[in-house]
């Protein structure tokens, strides 16, 4: 199929009958969903390959930057208006005309603005890569460190530990070092314009950034003490996920959330590792209902523990790898904001 050239008009030519897909070529993966979309655009931004025929495939006449290219046709502002005018109407798969999709035309610049844009938007992504590449490992890091650093059922003592310390861990119920309480219901209450943040399960499963707001104190939460979520549907992220709370008099607890007081001699940030997404919490899950935590299952989490000492070491050091994790996702996010941006000034 072939996109007409007009002015600053690129072109493509029809590749129907090969199987041989070149370097620069497009392949179409057709409908998602029974709608088109500009994300179906593949460019093959690395060798010849092998294609089935069932795919259409276009093929740049005139020359074409590859990193532009592929960033051209992933262009939701442009591709929308492409697909929507070569779609059939009223068809039950929203069927692509080949031969209105000829008639469209792309506005490309020349071949040098072409290099420019493409390497600056590749030396992005490059970096993009790299990022959620060093994000990854840290996430690794922190997961081999839980195997680690944490006695495992049936044991007394950890795989790895910090130097100085030994002894036995000591097994505990929740029940012996912490207290429990219950939230309350807050919907009544709810005002965007309040002052203290409603700690309830999306607030705790998106890590604090969705937030509502409440003038009304219901159920104050202390600094220290941990946000634990009683309830969620089938398979859910946000079961027993937990979070803690940072200062005082700043958050106030919502209903099935559970809030949970450590004892003097835990360490609460070792504790808030410890509970988090706990395997325990997550096999009262059966995946049919919806899945509600009682107290009772919360009090008898047993688990082991070793000296204060010992756990503040532990819960330092998974503290400063989830500020690194935190820098790195927000490092991430700026720099997929920083294409995007890019994408809509760059492109007509």
């Amino acid at each position: 199929m072939t996109f007409k050239p007009t002015g600053n008009g690129a072109s493509a030519k029809s590749l129907a009958n090969y199987k041989v897909l070149r370097l620069g070529d497009v392949a179409f993966e057709g409908h998602s969903n029974k709608q088109f979309s500009y994300g179906r655009f593949v460019v093959n931004d690395n060798a010849d390959g092998i294609m089935s025929p069932r795919f259409a495939t276009i093929r740049p006449i005139k020359a074409i930057n590859i990193n532009y290219w592929k960033n051209y046709l992933h262009n939701e502002n442009i591709m929308k208006y492409v697909l929507v005018k070569s779609t059939k109407a009223g068809t039950m798969m929203n069927e692509l005309v080949y031969s209105d999709l000829y008639k469209q035309v792309l506005k490309v610049p020349n071949i040098t603005e072409q290099v420019k844009i493409g390497n600056l938007l590749q030396k992005i992504e490059i970096i993009i890569t790299l990022q959620q590449r060093k994000l990854e490992q840290l996430k690794q890091l922190k997961k081999a460190l839980l195997q680690q650093l944490f006695v495992e059922k049936n044991s007394k003592l950890p795989i790895l530990r910090f130097k100085n310390f030994n002894g036995d861990w000591e097994e505990r119920k929740l029940s012996d070092i912490a207290n429990y309480r219950n939230g309350k219901a807050h919907e009544q209450y709810i005002d965007m314009n309040g002052i203290y943040t409603v700690v309830n399960s999306k607030f705790i499963s998106t890590n604090g950034k969705v937030k509502k707001f409440s003038n009304e104190p219901i159920e104050l939460l202390k600094k220290g003490e941990i946000a634990f979520v009683l309830s969620d549907v089938p398979n859910g992220k946000a079961l027993a996920k937990a979070y803690l709370i940072d200062s005082d008099n700043k958050y106030s607890l919502n209903q099935r959330i559970a809030g949970i007081s450590p004892s003097s001699d835990i360490n609460s940030y070792f504790l808030y590792v410890l509970m988090n997404r706990n395997r325990y919490f997550l096999k009262f899950d059966d995946g049919v209902g919806q899945t509600n935590l009682s107290k009772k299952d919360i009090e008898e989490f047993k688990e082991n523990y070793p000296l204060f000492d010992e756990q503040q070491k532990i819960a330092n050091l998974f503290s400063q790898i989830q500020t690194l994790i935190s820098l790195q996702q927000n490092k991430h996010t700026q720099l997929i904001a920083l294409k995007k941006y890019l994408l809509q000034k760059l492109f007509i």
